[in-house]
């Protein structure tokens, strides 16, 4: 079954939302915000037929106003009055009349007058009120003999409620939202809080200014409906409404939602979200039966009065969601023979309180009394009107779903009557037998056959639902109700799960994906993690010895795979939920956990759950422990927690310091007076930060155990003594007396690195040189070092023909008088530097890419490539050498990096002398890529190789990309036998096609007592594709005879470095088609 789906709605998809033109009635509302003293009060926006009215209330120094503004502009009439109470008209006193107001028996008539702002028109009539008490003011308009009211009601303005707080335009409020939308509902929200028809009405209209806005624009639907979903909106306010006129604005709402799943495939992962939380709805009949079969349950059981007669009278008036737990408590309650306290507890736990039923338009004071006799009756009509309430108000209902695909039967007297649905056309052979089995075992106690049915079903949709069958909308309802059962019943076997074998965990775990992958836009990372369970779980069962380590790697994966996509979450959905929010006057902490709540009651919270089960029973078979210990350090400090370690990278800590960090990424310093960092991100243990922690001694570990992780972040501000081995770590409390006297043994442990110094080099005439031209003058230790291993590692062992652009070059371009202007912004902005304005870092490196190359550099390079046996771009085109001269200016730039910036400013080098050369070379199109430690960086054992390697550019291992590499260490003494220490979670690998790679070579790297290799960037003339990997079909992981030789390899070739060298090494290197090729070494630092 072909389950992919590569449909991204990502960030970078969506277009920034153009400025919105302001009308002339934003203007008219910026005008009285704009006068002193003058507080608005409410807002409130109308349409009758294409034209718009606005009623603001203001108060400006005591006085309260009421100001209607229209772009309607043929003559029109304001026929007013002012009322105490609801349906109230009363006129007003004849001291406030606006000037040419003509009073009549119950009410006014003022003219609108022509209002002029910015060149655009508009008609105004401004009302002084006299504290007079009025809670409202009704009114319709006339034009001549035509009348204009709302939708057939009259217009009002409420004095009393604050609708919305006035927050529009300013700042950034409503940065990275469709903000126009977001503001357009706030304006709409008063109508829409009158009723559900209302508010489904609305949202349909809505539905094509969404859809222009894009992906941001669907979101803001989904957030305002999801308010709605969680009660922190009002359903019905003075408004009575038919049940069937509920039910047929959904439907319409619904159809609206529908036609855009069928043409954004896009937007299906947040159009199902929207559909969940709306219900299905349905022309005519379905709403008019809610109305309709209470009266029947009223008659059948002769329980005309009390709490089911003010039940039928809410039903009358305004039905809604709540419906549906009303009724299933009122069936618990008879289900426990009668116990008041299961029906509220049934209410409660769903959030309706005894405030809420008394909140209704129609409210339900009364407690349910029934007689013993009336229980049969009741449990029976109320299960077959539940039926009616779940088909209009629930969207993720099994039962209403499935009925309505395969067609509705009449049953009980009364219900159902006359109602014929046909079943949905083309389902598959099968369909309706696998259903009606998902029903039968929806309540089994053990749910595994019931999970695979489920799952079944959904696959078997899952073609249907990207094609455009007929009655599309069935189809997503009832895949939303697969998926909400599906998730209900892995829940309810937690407890089946506590003692069960890890296979059995395993087997859970993948099911959990699949159902999350058939309900995800761009699933192709998970269905990778999915096929790795499988894989694992086969390993398992056939006692494979690496089999936890194997499933460990694909846990690591599946965490990292839901960290993205809760983050995707909360940059799409958080900042529309914060500003409608604020518009709409939501309680904070509903705004707060907005996001944290969606993905809590989605598939990605129950898969979590299972992940953290499995975790420790990993560990434990794989001999992992706790901890990973990436620079053993034995230090003492007070305890500190971050969220980011690259929030304080650049912060100096006062006294020893032990960090908690919650996130790093591999690319960050390490703070001046930070002695350990403690985290459960896992870096590779040979990226930049874990380089820099050995090299400045701090302690630097990955705490795998949440529970030990909870404990160390409760201890902030407590002092610590940690000490670890290369497989563990012992902690304790210690007082801060031991601390002052462990200075020793924190040794310089966190402090700054010692001072030192650069040579300042000097341009010696040549734009461009070959290997053979390679010296401490001309280049850095990167170059040179690749010139020394030709011809001087083993035949076997190939090295990347290499040309250099020499010290001076930038230095040399820029003096040039084609770029005397960019020179001289340089120049200013390296004087806001010096005032540590750190914002001219970023100026800075956009600065330097508007270099003109001199006519000799394009010469003197393309000579020296083409002498070397590199294909010179721009025999490709002008546009091929754009690009090789962009990414040569990349290179140059990332001498203001902030991480280099920062990184020198620490030890004191003098930024100005530092000088970039630059090494190119032809890239090596790798199958792998490695990198060598040639002395095991965590245990100091110089008689152990440790490595790691990935599949694709080695990028994606030096580079901050998420995940672990393939990890192996090596004895010196037995190159024959390498050793698995972990296997690869990275999702993505780099590949390119042949290219040049321009690699940044300062003077600043490989200093004695300085690592300052990493800090600096290697820029592809090309871009790389990043490709979501499937490690189940790579032979690095699964052919154990191809993994042998290729690990023994990488081996060899780092110790015949260190031979060459005689001191430990440095070294990456990529492997293409079975040979090992190496790019670059440097002394171990």
């Amino acid at each position: 079954m072909q389950l992919l789906n590569k449909h991204k709605p990502t960030i970078m998809e969506v277009q920034v939302e153009a400025p919105k033109q302001p009308t002339v009635l934003d203007l008219f509302t910026k005008s009285l915000q704009e006068q002193d003293s003058c507080e608005v009060l409410n807002r409130k926006l109308f349409k009758f037929g294409d034209k718009e009215i606005l009623g603001i209330t203001t108060n400006a120094l005591g006085k309260t106003k009421v100001h209607l503004a229209t772009n309607y502009m043929d003559p029109l009439i304001l026929h007013w009055a002012l009322s105490k109470e609801d349906g109230e008209w009363k006129a007003p006193p004849s001291s406030i009349l606006p000037s040419g107001s003509s009073l009549l028996d119950k009410a006014c008539e003022t003219s609108f007058s022509e209002y002029e702002l910015e060149g655009l028109r508009c008609q105004v009539v401004v009302i002084e009120l006299d504290g007079g008490g009025y809670q409202r003011m009704p009114f319709v308009l006339r034009s001549g003999e035509t009348w204009m009211k709302n939708n057939g009601s009259d217009f009002y303005l409420d004095f009393g409620t604050k609708v919305a707080k006035i927050t529009k335009g300013t700042g950034d409020a409503g940065k990275g939202t469709a903000k126009a939308l977001l503001e357009r509902i706030a304006d709409l929200e008063e109508d829409a809080q009158r009723s559900l028809m209302h508010r489904f009405n609305i949202a349909a209209d809505l539905v094509d200014q969404a859809r222009d806005a894009g992906l941001f624009g669907i979101i803001g639907i989904f957030v305002w409906v999801r308010f709605m979903a969680t009660r922190q909106l009002i359903w019905n306010k003075n408004y009575n409404v038919k049940p069937r006129e509920i039910s047929k604005a959904q439907d319409r709402f619904t159809d609206d939602l529908e036609n855009m799943y069928r043409t954004y495939p896009q937007y299906r992962e947040i159009l199902r979200m929207i559909m969940a939380a709306v219900g299905r709805g349905g022309e005519g009949d379905v709403g008019q039966r809610i109305r309709d079969e209470i009266l029947v349950i009223q008659r059948n059981n002769d329980c005309k009065g009390g709490m089911m007669e003010e039940w039928h009278q809410k039903l009358h008036n305004n039905t809604s969601p709540d419906d549906v737990v009303i009724c299933q408590a009122l069936l618990d309650y008879i289900k426990s023979d009668f116990d008041i306290g299961v029906y509220w507890d049934t209410l409660n736990k769903n959030g309706i309180t005894k405030e809420r039923l008394l909140s209704y338009d129609r409210p339900i004071h009364s407690e349910p009394n029934f007689r013993s006799e009336q229980k049969e009756g009741l449990l029976r009509d109320l299960g077959n009107y539940m039926r009616s309430l779940k088909a209009v108000h629930s969207g993720a209902d099994l039962e209403s779903a499935i009925a309505t695909c395969m067609g509705y039967k009449s049953e009980g007297e009364g219900f159902m009557v006359g109602v014929q649905i046909n079943p949905v056309k083309g389902l598959p052979s099968g369909f309706p037998e696998l259903l009606q089995f998902v029903l039968e075992h929806v309540e089994d106690k053990s749910a595994e056959p019931l999970l695979e049915g489920l799952l079944e079903a959904r696959a078997e949709l899952h073609p249907l639902l990207l094609g455009s069958p007929e009655r599309m909308k069935d189809l997503i309802f009832l895949d939303i109700a697969l998926d909400s059962t599906f998730r209900t019943a892995v829940e309810r076997s937690y407890e089946e799960l506590n003692n069960a074998a890890p296979e059995k965990i395993m087997y859970f775990i993948s099911l959990v994906l699949e159902n999350l992958a058939l309900s995800t836009d761009d699933n192709e990372d998970i269905l990778y993690c999915l096929k790795g369970w499988n894989q694992a779980f086969e390993m398992a069962k056939q006692k494979n010895n690496q089999w936890a380590l194997y499933a460990k790697a694909f846990l690591d994966r599946t965490r990292l795979a839901l960290a993205s996509k809760g983050e995707q979450y909360y940059n799409l959905m958080q900042p529309s939920a914060e500003y409608l929010g604020s518009l709409l006057n939501i309680d904070q902490w509903a705004v707060n956990i907005f996001t944290e709540e969606i993905i809590r009651g989605g598939s990605a919270a129950t898969l979590s759950a299972l992940l953290n089960r499995i975790d420790p029973v990993l560990r434990n078979v794989a001999q992992l422990g706790s901890w990973q210990v990436i620079s053993p350090v034995e230090v003492s400090g007070y305890m500190v927690v971050v969220d980011e370690l690259l929030a304080v990278q650049n912060k100096s800590y006062d006294k020893p310091t032990i960090l908690v960090a919650k996130s790093v990424k591999g690319e960050e310093e390490i703070p001046d007076g930070a002695v350990g960092v403690i985290t459960p991100d896992m870096p590779d243990v040979l990226s930049h930060v874990s380089v820099r922690a050995r090299n400045c001694k701090v302690l630097f570990a990955t705490c795998f155990d949440p529970n030990t992780l909870c404990e160390l972040q409760g201890h902030e501000g407590k002092v610590f003594s940690f000490k670890p081995t290369s497989a563990d770590i012992t902690y304790r409390e210690i007082p801060e007396s031991e601390l002052l006297h462990s200075g020793s043994q924190n040794g310089q442990a966190g402090q700054a690195l010692p001072s030192v110094s650069l040579v300042k080099k000097k341009f010696l005439g040549k734009y461009a040189i070959s290997a053979e031209e390679f010296s401490e003058e001309m280049v850095g230790a990167k170059s040179r070092n690749v010139a020394y291993l030709k011809g001087k590692v083993p035949s076997w062992v190939g090295v990347p023909t290499s040309i250099a652009i020499p010290f001076g070059t930038f230095e040399k371009v820029l003096s040039d008088g084609i770029n005397k202007e960019v020179a001289q912004n340089i120049q200013m902005l390296k004087g806001k530097l010096a005032q540590d304005d750190f914002s001219a870092l970023g100026e800075i490196r956009k600065t330097v890419l508007n270099l003109k190359a001199p006519t000799e550099l394009i010469k003197e390079l393309k000579e020296k490539m083409l002498g070397s046996g590199m294909p010179w771009p721009g025999d490709e085109g002008d546009q091929r050498w754009e690009q090789a001269w962009t990414a040569i200016k990349k290179v140059w730039a990332s001498k203001w990096n902030e991480r280099a910036y920062f990184s020198t400013r620490k030890v004191k080098l003098d930024h100005d002398y530092l000088s970039m050369a630059v090494l190119v070379q032809e890239i090596v199109n790798a199958d792998y890529a490695f990198v060598i430690h040639t002395t095991n960086p965590s245990s100091g054992d110089s008689y152990e190789i440790y490595a790691e390697v990935v599949k694709g550019l080695g990028e994606t291992l030096v580079g901050a990309y998420p995940g672990r590499a393939m990890s192996f260490v090596c004895k010196k003494d037995d190159l024959d036998s390498p050793k698995v220490l972990g296997f690869p979670s990275k999702p993505v690998g780099l590949f390119i096609k042949r290219s040049i790679i321009f690699r940044s070579d300062s003077n600043g790297e490989d200093l004695e007592g300085y690592a300052g290799a990493g800090l600096y960037d290697s820029v592809p003339m090309d871009e790389e594709d990043e490709v979501v990997l499937d490690y189940t079909t790579d032979p690095l992981i699964t052919d154990q005879g191809f993994q042998k030789s290729i690990l023994s390899s990488i081996a060899r070739a780092g110790h015949a470095i260190e031979e060459l060298y005689g001191s430990p090494q440095d070294v990456e290197g990529a492997v293409k088609e079975g040979k090992i090729y190496v790019v670059q070494t440097r002394p171990q630092m």
